[in-house]
């Protein structure tokens, strides 16, 4: 049981990671030292997708609810300022817009990547 949990955590930092490196092949202002670096960023942001986030969530609840939803690009952008800022110099992000578009753009390859794992481990 802690096994498979174990795997899949770590296939979703694995994924994450490589969704990381994506972006920062397309966006000159989107730094990422190397693949290790992708790694532990992974891991960071996985931490503070499950301790600051849902605090985030809960606190700015009434604006989320008054825009449908849309406010939690701007915490994920947040988040995502935050795991770089934990990083130093080794994972930079030029600016709060450059991270709401990286944002996006890590959710729909997280996304697509995860199914496509899926898909390859139903086959």
């Amino acid at each position: 049981m802690f096994g498979r949990i174990f795997i899949s955590w770590f296939t979703s930092i694995f994924l994450y990671a490589i969704a990381l490196i994506a972006v920062a092949q397309l966006f000159e202002g989107f730094y990422i030292e190397n693949f290790q670096t992708a790694l532990l960023a992974s891991v960071i942001l996985s931490i503070l997708n499950i301790f600051v986030r849902p605090l985030l969530i809960i606190l700015t609840l009434p604006i989320t609810v008054v825009t449908f939803g849309f406010f939690i690009l701007i915490i994920n952008t947040l988040t995502l300022l935050l795991g770089a800022k934990f990083m130093g110099s080794s994972f930079a992000i030029d600016g709060f817009f450059l991270a709401f578009i990286a944002s996006i753009i890590i959710s729909i390859l997280n996304t697509f990547l995860h199914r496509l794992v899926g898909d390859l481990k139903q086959s």
